[in-house]
């Protein structure tokens, strides 16, 4: 399908997908602390990691030869899905949320709550439904 919506769902688009990227983002990397956070079964994990490095997302790197062990670490093609995951919590802050955000964002440099915005690149403007128009290339 000439989509990118679509290509990219077929890539991250199945339920633990996005979880495991969540709790990659707070810097998880080996398999036994994705299970353990998670509580997924251990072939489900296995399968979404294997498609993840088949997708270019994490690469695998050894860090044990006995037992053999190896780390998933983020690719640049994976710290790119960073701003899709929050916008996904914070469309779940705003309404899945009842009890409350369970966690904010703090931007280390300014030390402050942050709650990042898309905006264009050449005026700085919001980009919302409102403000764009797709047009085919």
């Amino acid at each position: 399908m000439r989509c990118s919506v679509a290509r990219t769902l077929d890539v991250i688009g199945e339920w633990w997908t996005m979880l495991i990227m969540r709790d990659a983002f707070r810097g998880v990397t080996r398999f036994e602390d994705f299970h353990r956070n998670l509580g997924i079964a251990r072939t489900v994990l296995s399968a979404r990691l294997d498609r993840l490095v088949e997708a270019g997302i994490f690469v695998r790197r050894p860090y044990s030869d006995h037992p053999p062990r190896s780390e998933y670490v983020l690719t640049e093609k994976g710290r790119d899905l960073f701003p899709v995951l929050v916008t996904l919590m914070q469309w779940g802050d705003r309404w899945a949320a009842d009890d409350g955000p369970p966690l904010r964002l703090v931007h280390e440099p300014c030390e402050h709550a942050t709650s990042p915005r898309l905006a264009c690149e050449h005026c700085g403007g919001d980009v919302t439904p409102d403000t764009v128009r797709p047009e085919p290339t």
